[in-house]
């Protein structure tokens, strides 16, 4: 059967398309003319890709018909050209499929501005598809767990956010080079679309493979078992990619051959010179090895730098969360620390790849409104936007809690609304999800505590240092540019709570009793309280708490929390420098929204200094947020009597009433 894969409807194949004389093929001129020809076929249709797949048995015959896929050059008669795609196929295009792999159709992309190759497995109609002009297709969501499928989910093309030519030019070089991102940024994508567009022909005979070598993770320093399980999955990988499966026989070779120190470098030796294509090797989890088990690979890779390309891979990409050069790697053999930089001194570069920007979060959500309808309301893109700051994993999950976990999200005739997107974030936060969890994980670090405390307790320096910046900032738990705050508002939303979180367990407060009677939450009774309970157990809470100089701050947000997470909310800023930290409470009801700002600060000084800056910020953030009352709490940790430290008075500034609460 042969299917050709152009969009909206597949083209079947004709008898004439066969080529008669190999037996075997297809004449490319005809199938050209068949779309071409095509009724309603516009020859400026913004299609990148078109992959033909015949499977008359075990034998398959696969062919592409490619744009420039950097030009972005529309499909027109002159413009088309032909090339066997390079996943293991020989110059004639012939492939010999893994049986596991036989039941696939290999379809195309129709992203307006990249070529995505995909499979696609018949399966039967199920809630996943839907139909379009009387055919079953399949109907895409927003993914949340390992790498984007085109046919899938909803996609920005891996591709579209690297500066691709740049990448290419490297490998054309024969470099190697290091791409870095935080955890669930999509490297992974990325390097698969590389692997793909690299395997495709479209910037020559190449031969890539992506290989994730996570598995040797287990064998910790053990360098013999640890080489043995990566060269297994390399030699798994190359088979069911690249249809080879020469690997194999040269991995065991090598391991009988060589110590567990020169067996991956050995076999990546022969399996150079096995083809005269340049093999390109992505290496993706790379920092998922440990100790001498990473110094190993780091060292064979640099000892066969200069044998490249005809004995060595070509060109080589690391990826993983941080650059090499500044994994700080524990030998235990050599009992020392090394920097991974001088264990990998050949890299040309690092790359890091970036979150969306807002015009890709739009094209996002824009295919979900273009096949299902459904559109955004403008509050909640902004909120979108602003909450996730683009780290695409959390972009996809608030939509995907929005729009397919909601039942009122699944009613395709509603609009999503800003509020339906706020209620996605509380089920994320609240649920502990994984992606959340692995980050408030890294809070036990000191070197995360050092850099994260100062901004809760809103110090006025850090007693960080670069590094520890750095380190922090290749973990995405902190903005790359200055000043240093957290990435975005639901990972500053994260921190305090999972901070608090068994201190908000064990408060015995009911939120019934800061409500009155009409609905309204009564904030000064609230803090009142709050004032009570920290003269009486604060000191036991701040001596438990990791983070120590942000411990008052904590704990009110903790008392906060407790009482207002019933449909209230709480929105936070906080920052290196700031020296305060500010919060805005939203209380609902049914015909208002009630706002109220608290400042929190610590007294530093004199209280006539901390009023004298205190006041304005927080008259200046009461007109910011619009708020109907401000509180500036003012935390005193001198060793002064508890009389002199608790107090509550009005003051005012230009006109705008502040209560000032003292602890």
């Amino acid at each position: 059967m042969m299917l050709i894969a152009t969009g909206e409807s597949p083209i079947r194949c004709d008898q004439s398309w066969i080529d008669t004389d190999s037996g075997s093929g297809y004449r490319s001129d005809s199938i050209q003319a068949a779309f071409l020809g095509q009724p309603g076929r516009n020859s400026h249709l913004p299609i990148h890709s078109i992959v033909i797949a015949w499977r008359p048995g075990p034998q398959c015959r696969i062919a592409s018909y490619l744009t420039d896929p950097i030009a972005h050059a529309p499909i027109r008669p002159d413009g088309l050209h032909f090339s066997a795609l390079q996943c293991g196929l020989d110059s004639r295009g012939a492939m010999r499929m893994p049986s596991r792999l036989r039941s696939h159709l290999i379809l195309a992309s129709t992203c307006p501005s990249r070529a995505v190759e995909r499979k696609f497995r018949p399966r039967s109609k199920s809630l996943s598809q839907s139909t379009r002009n009387g055919h079953l297709r399949n109907m895409r969501s927003f993914n949340t767990a390992g790498p984007v499928v085109a046919q899938d989910h909803y996609c920005i093309p891996p591709l579209e956010r690297i500066d691709l030519e740049y990448v290419l030019g490297l490998i054309h070089d024969q470099k190697y080079f290091i791409l870095h991102a935080p955890r669930q940024t999509g490297k992974t994508s990325t390097l698969k679309a590389l692997q793909d567009h690299l395997n495709s022909g479209a910037e020559g005979d190449y031969r890539c493979l992506h290989v994730n070598v996570e598995a040797a993770q287990a064998w910790r320093e053990k360098i013999p078992e640890a080489m043995e399980t990566i060269l297994q999955v390399l030699a798994g990988t190359a088979e069911i990619v690249l249809g080879d499966h020469s690997l194999e026989e040269i991995r065991r070779e090598a391991l009988a051959k060589k110590s567990p120190g020169k067996a991956f470098w050995s076999a990546l030796q022969q399996w150079a010179e096995a083809d005269s294509r340049p093999l390109v090797l992505l290496i993706d989890e790379i920092d998922a090895l440990i100790g001498d088990t990473l110094l190993s690979v780091l060292r064979q890779l640099r000892s066969g730098y200069d044998m490249r390309p005809q004995s060595f891979p070509h060109s080589i990409v690391l990826c993983g969360v941080r650059n090499v050069r500044d994994y700080p790697i524990h030998s235990s053999s050599e009992g020392e620390m090394i920097l991974g930089g001088s264990a990998f001194n050949i890299s040309a570069t690092s790359l890091r790849l970036g979150d969306f920007d807002r015009g890709q979060v739009e094209a996002l959500l824009g295919q979900h409104t273009d096949e299902t309808g459904q559109q955004f309301e403008p509050a909640a893109m902004e909120r979108i936007c602003t909450q996730t700051a683009g780290q695409p994993w959390l972009v996809n999950a608030l939509c995907w809690h929005a729009c397919f976990e909601s039942p009122r999200g699944r009613d395709r005739s509603r609009p999503i609304s800003e509020d339906d997107i706020l209620a996605a974030q509380e089920v994320l936060i609240q649920g502990r999800v994984v992606h959340l969890d692995q980050l408030t994980d890294k809070l036990r670090d000191e070197r995360v505590q050092r850099v994260i405390e100062p901004m809760l307790s809103g110090a006025a320096h850090r007693s960080c240092t670069t590094h520890d910046l750095e380190y922090v900032r290749d973990l995405g738990l902190i903005a790359l540019d200055p000043p240093p705050r957290i990435a975005n508002p639901i990972y500053a939303e994260a921190v305090p709570r999972e901070l608090t979180y068994v201190i908000q367990q064990d408060l015995l407060v009911e939120p019934a009793w800061y409500v009155d009677e009409d609905g309204a939450l009564n904030l000064d009774k609230l803090l009142e309280a709050f004032q009570e309970y920290f003269r009486e157990s604060g000191e036991h809470w701040l001596e438990l708490f990791r983070f120590r100089e942000a411990g008052p701050q904590l704990l009110l947000q903790a008392f906060l929390q407790r009482v207002l997470s019933g449909g209230a909310r709480i929105e936070r800023e906080y920052g290196l420098g700031q020296q305060r930290v500010d919060l805005l409470i939203r209380w609902p009801r049914p015909e208002s929204e009630q706002r109220f700002v608290i400042e929190c600060k610590i007294l530093r000084g004199n209280l006539d200094k901390t009023l004298e800056k205190g006041l304005p910020q927080t008259a200046g953030y009461i007109d910011r947020c619009a708020a109907d009352a401000g509180h500036l709490v003012i935390f005193d940790r001198s060793a002064k009597p508890w009389q002199e430290r608790v107090y509550r008075r009005s003051e005012e500034f230009e006109g705008t009433p502040v209560e000032v609460w003292g602890m």
